[in-house]
C-alpha cells in the first residue's frame, strides 16, 4: 500500500535524522498521556456526545460522534493518526461540534480492533508495539478507504442532527490525511472540504498516490505541513499545488514554521499550540466557505 510506504519511510529518515533521536521519535506522537486543555469558544454550542457503532461493508465501526445539541449542521468526518481513536480525539471532535458541526470520529483499524488500538503510553521505538500499530495500518488499502467513505458518509446523512442540504468536511491526521484525498475522490457529491495535518504520503511515485485522485474531487482543501516533513520531501508541496491547480479547485498548502510531524493532536509531545491553533482557525475559515 502506497500510504503505509510513504509513512514507513518517513519514520525511517526520522530516525535517522540528527533533528529527532530514537528517544524523542518514541514520544513524538502520544507522549505522557496527558491531554492539555483546548481553548473553547464563548459562543460554544452545548453539545450530545455518544459511542456509536457504524455498519460497513466489511464489519462494524466503532466511532465516537457529537453534535450541538439542537438543530442540523454540516458534518464533518475525522481520521485520526496511527494511534488511533482517543482521548484527544474525542476532544478534538468535540471542539469541532461546539462551533457548530455534527462530528464522527472513527476508528480506522475496527477491522482488526476495537479502540484503544494503541497502548496508552506507546513506544513507537519498541519493536512489538511499531510492528503491531504497523500491521493495522497494513490492514488498510485505497479500496477501503473508499468503502470505509461510503459507509461513513452515508451514516452521517442518516442522522436528524445533520443538515443533509449542506456539503460535508472530513479532515485527517498523518496517516489520515491520504484517507481523507481518497473520501474526497469517492464521495464527491457529499464532501466540500477537506483538511490534511502533518498528512504522509499525500504525493508518491505510486500509481495509486492521492494526488493522482485530485480531479476526481470537488472539494476545496487545506493541507498543513509539517516543517521537518518538508525538508524531507520539498518537492510534495509543489506537486500538490499543481495537482489542485490544474483541477481548477481551491487549495491552501502551506508548510508551518517551526513544527514537527504530529504537532496538532493535543496529545503529541511535539505539540505546538500556537501552530496548532492557526492550522484549526483555516480549518474553521475554509469550512465556513465550502459547507455554507
Amino acid at each position: 500500500m502506497c500510504d503505509q510506504d510513504a509513512f514507513d519511510d518517513m519514520v525511517e529518515y526520522q530516525l535517522r535524522s540528527k533533528e529527532l533521536s530514537r528517544r524523542d521519535f518514541g514520544a513524538l506522537t502520544l507522549g505522557a498521556g496527558v491531554v492539555s486543555m483546548l481553548p473553547r469558544a464563548a459562543d460554544a454550542a452545548e453539545v450530545t456526545e455518544a459511542e456509536v457503532e457504524v455498519k460497513t461493508p466489511d464489519g462494524t465501526a466503532d466511532c465516537y460522534f457529537v453534535h450541538p445539541a439542537q438543530g442540523a449542521h454540516p458534518a464533518v468526518l475525522v481520521w485520526p493518526d496511527i494511534f488511533g481513536l482517543r482521548p484527544a480525539f474525542r476532544q478534538m471532535g468535540r471542539r469541532l461540534a461546539e462551533s457548530g458541526y455534527s462530528v464522527l470520529v472513527v476508528n480506522p483499524f475496527y477491522r482488526k480492533q476495537h479502540a484503544p488500538t494503541a497502548p496508552e503510553h506507546p513506544d513507537f521505538n519498541d519493536p512489538e508495539t511499531r510492528a503491531a500499530l504497523m500491521a493495522l495500518m497494513e490492514s488498510l488499502t485505497p479500496a477501503t478507504a473508499a468503502t470505509d467513505a461510503k459507509a461513513f458518509v452515508d451514516w452521517l446523512d442518516a442522522q436528524p442532527s445533520v443538515d443533509r442540504k449542506r456539503r460535508m468536511g472530513t479532515i485527517g491526521y498523518c496517516m489520515g490525511g491520504p484517507l481523507v484525498m481518497r473520501t474526497a475522490a469517492a464521495m464527491p457529491a457529499r464532501i466540500g472540504a477537506g483538511a490534511s495535518f502533518h498528512g504522509g504520503g499525500l504525493a508518491t511515485d505510486k500509481p495509486d498516490s492521492p494526488h493522482l485522485l485530485v480531479p476526481k474531487m470537488k472539494a476545496q482543501f487545506l493541507i498543513a505541513i509539517a516543517e521537518n516533513d518538508d525538508q524531507r520531501q520539498p518537492q510534495v508541496k509543489d506537486i500538490l499545488r499543481k495537482a489542485f491547480a490544474d483541477a481548477k479547485l481551491p487549495a491552501e498548502i502551506e508548510v508551518y514554521a517551526g513544527t514537527k510531524h504530529g504537532w496538532c493532536p493535543p496529545d503529541s509531545q511535539v505539540y505546538d499550540h500556537d501552530q496548532a491553533e492557526k492550522a484549526w482557525g483555516r480549518m474553521l475559515a475554509l469550512f465556513g466557505r465550502a459547507l455554507a
